[in-house]
């Protein structure tokens, strides 16, 4: 391979299009995944920079007496409202930006994924070579999350919803795109995509 460093493919989709399910398949296939939402969380709890910019920005109450963040406090106080959201965004995803950097350091493989529901909306697409969407009809979604997740309700599922971008609109920026519907089996298209991607990587 000639390229100094690895290939950097994002994967996104709207909440409930079954990201975590196609990463899985990749995983599977030797590729190793950054499942940047996850490492955000983990960032919010353990990372003291990042603890002290949301205390001072949303108060003591973001986190619990044991240091881990008050996940019913920010859902009742920031989730609900889209300045909140990107005020927590704009200290979240530089720390996350620094994070994945420094496991793309340790990996050796020719390409590796970075899992994200928001590349395009915050910008984290540009420091990508190539991005995928997994694309799912919108009833579909809701009714996988609702399933998945039966604390919330429709209107909180809505709510995130809106602050994603459409899936048309993804599908239009992505690179490639994967449909996670009844009748279009994921494996075969996983497959298709990673032969491709190992050939990008050899080629650069």
């Amino acid at each position: 391979m000639s390229n100094s460093r690895p290939l950097l493919v994002g994967i996104t989709g709207g909440i409930g299009s079954g990201k975590s399910t196609v990463c899985k398949l990749f995983s599977l296939l030797g590729t190793p995944i950054y499942t940047a939402d996850d490492r955000a969380k983990w960032l919010m709890s353990h990372d003291p920079a990042l603890k002290e910019k949301i205390l001072a920005a949303f108060g003591p109450e973001s986190y619990l007496s044991s240091g881990e963040l008050n996940r019913g406090y920010l859902a009742e106080t920031v989730f609900s409202n889209p300045e909140k959201v990107a005020s927590l965004n704009a200290l979240v995803h530089p720390a996350v930006g620094k994070d994945f950097a420094s496991w793309i350091s340790q990996q050796n493989a020719p390409y590796l994924i970075k899992e994200a529901a928001l590349l395009f909306e915050t910008g984290a697409a540009k420091e990508l070579d190539c991005v995928i969407n997994v694309s799912s009809p919108l009833r579909v979604r809701m009714a996988r999350v609702l399933l998945r997740d039966p604390q919330r309700t429709e209107e909180q599922v809505n709510q995130i919803i809106d602050q994603q971008l459409p899936d048309e609109e993804k599908n239009e920026r992505a690179d490639f795109s994967i449909k996670n519907t009844d009748n279009k089996l994921l494996l075969p298209q996983v497959i298709a995509l990673h032969e491709l991607l190992l050939r990008k990587a050899d080629c650069d």
